[in-house]
């Protein structure tokens, strides 16, 4: 059984295919964590409270941690009664067991506040989904001051290393490695959605290598303000907790009304970092993502920014959809530029209508051309924002978020409206049903272009303004939610400024993301390598762009830094030569031949951008039989000669397997072993600068893209 109840001792025991989880009831029967790490042979094996060497273990070990007196680890709840007290008191009250769920029910009875904790257990993947609801079952308001999705508990060894991903704008979900040292480690975000600085990811290991060791990781689903404490004492055992963020955030909760906090996804593998980033990956496919789009393939697009910015219009749409449809691209993206009077950033955010001078009879006549041609169509929206030159601003300048008596700090020459509100909300709702209901569009880019600074909402009673934190993000959800439900033919993608609104709150509502505005195939790797310990390949874009100079890399080591996730085209198709074109539809050609198993295979690192002379990385379907190799070279670190072993993962031993290049009626084979020789022995990739000088070509820049198939 999955979950398992003791009635003796009273311990839940939590089993998925490889971790295990345990809590209980200790002697004052407060809920404790005993264990979170590797499954055991027997319920037995597992340790209870009187298994640990702690100083003060009344004070920690907290399953659901709270404000309260005797307890000194960081709290998932605090509240104000009524009557000024802060002190959380709750006792155990029942439990519900169905479905691979387990509900506790906790309660503070004198003030009627009952607290249930979730779990969800996702057994393959070997990841239990945390939440918590609070209800407050009393006569009077409950004032929350704090309230976290969960708290989990690991070993304190001084191997004890914590990861996690950063950034910033154009250099985003960089990876970061620590040691974890007593006191208290703090990732958030206070910008208003997910933030490039900080993702809401983290894996904490013990000295784990792609391959093997122990990893524990987690991530947060929710597109605000979000905060994880990771918690160190000499002798107690390592402590983190996870949810929304407390800075500048009061929820007044009434008589009868309940608050259900973000999602806490917690997991772990015992094979190293490939094997927790590939149990992610699939669970994001299987759960996450919205399951109707889930498993299709991502078609092949090309977005227009690049080659007009806000000179939009009907005719030059038109060339670069022709451009376009040349080289194999399966959808058309119209970026900024085609609404209102946008004739750049200025003007224009918030009049959602077409503009008549770039499309004199709307944009029917553009997308009948576009499919014409056997392509979808896209348009990019920034539905959030408002420029001050507009005409909702001028009619409605209480809609956007402010202070009274303070600045409107602009920021892009933007300002925010204020989602929290009913009224902002229904009219998103609105003019995005009538887009997309007036024309045939079948992609929507959406983006959301800065932060939040002056998080007012004036227009309701001071005790509720700070909810505009957490009320902001329910109806983007039900937005989002809305307009799938309507129009569920339509794919959605979720921009900010970047990968600024990157989690898994948001992937219940989009099918794929924007991950960074720096679209050089170089510096892409560092991002893209970043994103695979925490997200799917399949989620991410990466376009072919002229980022850096057209002529500054090979067309073919663009395309294939883009074709490791899924792939988008956004350069300038006017100033593509013959040459270009040819090189692009055969890299396109390619892309469609190994898309199913980059997008819906198992992906294994073989090296890190940031450590080695190249960068590759490996795929492999579920059933072993076919693969793909993409290989970039890393000239920070290449020297003059080289010769680059290759050694790959995954495949089955005794078979014999080929490595092949080229497309399909071009493909030549490279060498034949068996599985195991190709992971123990390895293969050779001759790269060496001498070849490019006989060429005439760039040495520093160098990519192959290699087929795996099982020989029968």
């Amino acid at each position: 059984m999955p979950i398992t109840f003791n009635k003796k001792s009273k311990i839940w025991y939590l089993e998925t295919q490889n971790m295990g989880y345990v809590f209980g009831l200790d002697n004052l029967e407060k809920l404790k964590n005993y264990y979170w790490g590797p499954k055991l042979p027997r319920l037995e094996d597992y340790p209870t409270d009187k298994d640990y060497i702690v100083t003060d273990r009344y004070s920690w070990n907290h399953e659901f941690s709270t404000r309260s007196e005797n307890n000194h680890v960081e709290h998932c709840l605090k509240v104000e009664y009524f009557d000024g007290v802060r002190d959380v008191i709750l006792n155990y009250e029942n439990y519900i067991n169905e479905d691979n769920l387990l509900i506790v029910s906790l309660i503070d009875a004198y003030y009627g506040l009952r607290v249930r904790l979730f779990y969800q257990l996702i057994e393959e993947y070997d990841i239990i989904e945390r939440w918590i609801e609070v209800e407050n079952s009393s006569l009077k308001p409950i004032k929350i001051e704090d309230i976290k999705s969960a708290s989990v508990y690991l070993e304190n060894e001084k191997t004890a290393r914590l990861n996690y991903l950063c950034g910033m704008w154009a250099n985003e979900f960089c990876l970061r490695s620590e040691e974890i040292n007593e006191g208290k480690k703090v990732l958030e975000s206070r910008v208003g959605n997910t933030g490039p600085y900080l993702n809401p990811y983290f894996s904490i290991d013990y000295e784990a290598k792609e391959d093997k060791g122990r990893v524990y990781f987690g991530l947060l689903g929710w597109s605000g303000n979000w905060k994880i404490v990771v918690q160190k004492r000499i002798y107690e055992r390592i402590a983190i907790v996870a949810g929304i963020n407390d800075w500048d955030f009061t929820y007044l909760l009434e008589p009868s009304q309940s608050f259900i906090t973000p999602k806490l996804m917690i997991g772990f593998s015992n094979e190293g970092f490939s094997k927790a980033s590939q149990n992610l990956h699939h669970y994001q496919l299987d759960y996450i993502l919205p399951q109707d789009k889930a498993h299709k393939l991502r078609k092949v697009l090309y977005n227009s920014w690049e080659a007009t910015t806000f000179n939009v219009n009907e005719e030059n749409q038109k060339q670069l959809a022709q451009k376009a449809a040349q080289i194999g691209v399966e959808l058309f993206v119209v970026d900024d530029g085609w609404f209102g009077k946008r004739n750049s950033d200025n003007a224009g955010l918030g009049d959602w209508y077409v503009n008549p001078e770039k499309f004199p009879k709307g944009l029917k006549p553009l997308i009948d051309y576009v499919k014409s041609l056997g392509m979808d169509f896209g348009i990019w929206v920034e539905p959030e924002m408002v420029n001050p030159d507009s005409d909702l601003y001028r009619n409605h300048p209480d809609w956007v978020i402010n202070f009274p008596n303070r600045p409107r700090t602009e920021q892009r020459n933007q300002l925010i409206l204020n989602l929290a509100r009913e009224d902002v909300k229904e009219y998103i709702k609105e003019f995005m049903d009538k887009l997309l209901t007036e024309n045939n569009i079948d992609f929507i880019k959406w983006d959301m272009n800065r932060h939040i600074f002056e998080s007012g909402w004036p227009e309701v009673e001071p005790n509720k303004q700070r909810e505009i934190w957490v009320r902001y993000v329910w109806n983007l959800y039900d937005i989002w939610n809305y307009l799938r439900k309507k129009h569920p033919h339509v794919t959605f993608e979720c921009c900010s400024s970047g990968g600024g609104r990157v989690d898994l709150g948001i992937l219940r509502y989009a099918d794929q993301v924007w991950t960074s505005d720096n679209t050089d195939p170089f510096d892409r790797l560092e991002i893209q390598e970043g994103f695979s310990y925490a997200y799917a390949p399949k989620i991410m874009m990466a376009w072919v762009t002229d980022w850096g100079g057209k002529d500054k890399y090979p067309l073919e080591y663009i395309f294939h830094s883009a074709m490791m996730v899924s792939l988008g085209i956004g350069a300038d198709l006017k100033k593509f030569t013959p040459d270009d074109f040819a090189i692009a539809k055969k890299q396109v050609q390619l892309y469609k031949e190994i898309r199913d198993i980059v997008q819906e295979g198992f992906q294994y690192r073989l090296s890190s951008v940031n450590k080695e002379r190249y960068f590759a990385v490996q795929y492999l379907t579920k059933d072993k039989n076919e693969g793909v190799i993409i290989y970039l070279r890393n000239p920070r670190r290449f020297g003059l000669f080289d010769r680059v072993n290759i050694k790959l993962k995954g495949l089955e031993d005794n078979y014999l397997y080929g490595i092949y290049e080229g497309i399909k009626d071009e493909e030549k084979e490279i060498i034949q072993l068996t599985g195991k020789a190709f992971k123990e022995r390895g293969f050779i990739i001759e790269d060496s600068y001498l070849d490019f000088f006989y060429n005439g070509k760039s040495p520093l820049f160098y990519s192959r893209i290699l087929k795996v198939k099982k020989i029968d």
